[in-house]
């Protein structure tokens, strides 16, 4: 177990219990072991990979007292090698990383996420319902055949939209499109970063937003994920994802 201040992160072998494809290039991998350091949504892991020198950040999708679901998407070798591995195969994970999102801000939350970032604003979505908020999720992906995790999310109690660049399901357009006509007092997202900058200029309410960032160490070490904030540098492993709105410099 390490100490970094006000995170506690942990190293440990986790036994994989399945992974499986959500579409043609999306998978689940549900992972066995300890989930103790994990205590905010919006946390996330890094995995080691045979033959990487660098761990792969990955989010929390969901996790409960003994096991840990992430949802990623095939783009490199990397990843490419998460897609083959099978149950009963065991991974070296560092777990309880980053900042997570806080859920004492909203009453009527809005949750936003693009393609994967749809993964965190599902255990989000959980403790926010759990604390008795009404809850709007809005997922955005390019075409039908991408589109996952509606279900679940309905399944939760979550009004949803889902919108479609292409317009062959749901709402035609960006994430964007579908906001404006939704009662909200907060909202959080998730998702790349042109999508977070048309967020940030069509929102009105104060809101948080979790960074995908290329990383090295992953707990703050290496400097390598460090971004310019309203106030001071952060580093987006350790001091984030999650930065709130009126930090964020364009």
């Amino acid at each position: 177990m390490q100490n970094k201040g006000k995170h506690m992160y942990k190293q440990n072998k986790y036994i994989i219990l399945s992974n499986e494809a959500l579409t043609d290039d999306v998978y689940k991998m549900i992972l066995g072991g300890d989930t103790q350091y994990i205590t905010a949504p919006g946390q996330f892991i890094n995995i080691q990979l045979d033959g990487k020198f660098l761990r792969r950040p990955i989010s929390v999708c969901d996790y409960d007292d003994e096991s840990i679901t992430i949802i990623y998407k095939v783009v490199g070798e990397g990843t490419q090698q998460m897609k083959n591995l099978v149950a009963g195969e065991f991974l070296d994970l560092l777990t309880g990383l980053g900042n997570g999102y806080d859920i004492s801000k909203s009453t009527k939350p809005l949750l936003i996420g693009g393609g994967v970032g749809v993964p965190p604003m599902y255990n989000l979505a959980k403790k926010l319902i759990k604390a008795g908020q009404e809850v709007s999720v809005v997922l955005g992906f390019n075409t039908k055949q991408e589109v996952f995790y509606e279900a679940e999310f309905k399944d939760l109690g979550c009004t949803t939209y889902i919108t479609t660049v292409d317009g062959s399901y749901g709402t035609k357009g960006f994430v964007t499109d579908a906001i404006k006509n939704i009662d909200y007092d907060y909202f959080y997202t998730c998702g790349p970063l042109p999508m977070f900058k048309a967020v940030y200029n069509a929102t009105e309410t104060s809101g948080q937003f979790s960074f995908e960032e290329r990383m090295g160490c992953g707990f703050g070490a290496c400097m390598g994920c460090s971004c310019k904030t309203k106030y001071g540098n952060k580093r987006i492993c350790k001091d984030g994802p999650v930065l709130v709105k009126e930090e964020i410099i364009w």
